[in-house]
């Protein structure tokens, strides 16, 4: 059963607990997400961009059968690993990115290994990821949670509209400012499964086009709503 909202913190965290709470009554408490080392998550967040799950998931692991180690997938020509991520969409750009992505770390650390990230400070680590290059705030932050349990805040297309929707952001801020904002004001408990019926109301309930409002569990504290 949810709890009282914590009256010590300032309106944007107590909203936030209110969302919170309708959001999990209305979906329940996410399950863990399988987890992944650093690299591979850097990897398989690169393959979700602009596709399903389902196939972001099926050219990881197409890349996990046909290359033994991320060294092999550095050495490949980018035409070969284009053809084994070929599910993922857009593939010759993938491929580029990630090639490319292998070579900066290997020179920059001389092995492809990202564990370290997991010792180090949010701030730290996250600013490493942005410095390889390719890698924007969405796709460090989700390295960050999922991978390491860092309480870093992915803003996706989902999370960016709902969040605007919701009031939580005003209408001009932008996806990458909103990762700083919606990080500072969850709690780092909730970051993961916060974020996580986030994308799932998006995808469900508060659509792009043609929201369900009147089956919403948000309607009493969404400033959009309309009946």
């Amino acid at each position: 059963m949810a709890g009282k909202i914590d009256q010590s913190k300032g309106p944007m965290e107590q909203r936030i607990e209110e969302i919170d709470r309708l959001l999990e009554a209305e979906y329940g408490r996410p399950a863990p997400r399988r987890k992944l080392r650093p690299l591979d998550e850097l990897v398989l967040t690169i393959l979700s961009q602009h596709t399903s799950d389902a196939n972001s998931s099926r050219a990881f692991e197409s890349l996990l059968r046909r290359f033994p180690t991320w060294d092999a997938v550095m050495d490949a020509e980018p035409e070969e690993i284009a053809e084994t991520i070929r599910s993922g969409g857009l593939a010759r750009i993938k491929a580029v990115r990630i090639k490319q992505l292998l070579q900066r770390l290997h020179e920059e650390q001389g092995a492809l290994d990202l564990d370290f990230l997991c010792d180090m400070p949010l701030e730290e680590a996250r600013r490493f990821l942005l410095d390889l290059g390719g890698v924007g705030p969405k796709t460090a932050a989700c390295v960050l949670l999922f991978a390491c349990g860092h309480p870093a805040f992915p803003v996706d297309t989902h999370v960016h509209r709902v969040s605007r929707r919701l009031g939580l952001i005003g209408p001009k801020v932008s996806a990458e400012e909103a990762h700083r904002i919606l990080e500072n004001a969850v709690s780092p408990e909730k970051t993961y499964p916060f974020h996580v019926n986030l994308i799932v109301h998006g995808r469900q309930l508060c659509k792009a086009q043609r929201p369900r409002c009147g089956a919403c569990p948000l309607a009493p504290v969404c400033p959009s709503f309309q009946p």
